[in-house]
C-alpha cells in the first residue's frame, strides 16, 4: 500500500486527517523539507484554500498539479527574476494554475492580470508544496475550495466562508474516497 499524505496549511484550515506545513512559502517548505526528511511519502496530497482572480467562484472545488510563484511587480516590470517561477507535475496547458506569494491579492486588476496568463487562483503555499515534492520526486496534487475573490474584501470575505468550504472539501474527498471517514 502506498504511503500517502495528506497535508494542509494550518490555522484556520486544520482538519483531523491532515498535517499541517505552516502557512506561507517559507514555513510550508522548511516543515515539508523535514517531513520528507523523516518519513517520505509516495504521495502527497495538498487540501486547502484559494482566492479567485475571477473566473471561479466561492466554493468551486478543483485540483491542480501546477503552480505559479509571481509577485505583484512583474505586472507593472518592476522586478525580475533568475529562478524558475512555474512549476508543473503534469502537463501546464491543461492545469488550474495556482499562484503562491506570502500576500493575498487584493486588487481587482491585478487579479486580471493574472487571468491572462491563465493563472486561475492564488493560495499562498502550494508553489513551495510542489517544488518540495519535485525536489524529492512525489507525486503530489493539490486540492481546493475557493473561499473568496482577490479584491479589497477578501479577508473578510474569507472568514465568512471558510467554515462552509472546509465543509464542502471534507465532502469533496469523501465522494471521490481520497478520505474515507472524518473522526
Amino acid at each position: 500500500m502506498k504511503h500517502i499524505k495528506i497535508i494542509s496549511s494550518g490555522n484556520e484550515e486544520i482538519f483531523p486527517f491532515a498535517l499541517p506545513i505552516g502557512i506561507g512559502l517559507i514555513d510550508s517548505a522548511i516543515n515539508l523539507t523535514k517531513l520528507c526528511e523523516f518519513d517520505k511519502p509516495d504521495f502527497l496530497i495538498f487540501i486547502g484554500s484559494a482566492g479567485s482572480y475571477g473566473n471561479l467562484r466561492p466554493f468551486d472545488i478543483f485540483e491542480s498539479k501546477a503552480a505559479s510563484n509571481i509577485e505583484h511587480c512583474f505586472f507593472k516590470n518592476d522586478c525580475y527574476t533568475p529562478i524558475d517561477n512555474i512549476i508543473s507535475l503534469s502537463d501546464v496547458s491543461r492545469e488550474t494554475i495556482v499562484n503562491s506569494s506570502n500576500y493575498i491579492t487584493t486588487n481587482e486588476l491585478i487579479s486580471k492580470a493574472y487571468l491572462k496568463l491563465n493563472i486561475q487562483a492564488e493560495n499562498m503555499e502550494f508553489f513551495s508544496v510542489l517544488k518540495v515534492a519535485k525536489e524529492y520526486n512525489i507525486p503530489a496534487l493539490g486540492i481546493f475550495v475557493v473561499t473568496n475573490y482577490c479584491h479589497k474584501e477578501a479577508h473578510k470575505e474569507y472568514v465568512s466562508n471558510i467554515k462552509k468550504a472546509k465543509e464542502k472539501l471534507i465532502e469533496y474527498l469523501l465522494e471521490k474516497q481520497i478520505i474515507k471517514e472524518v473522526k
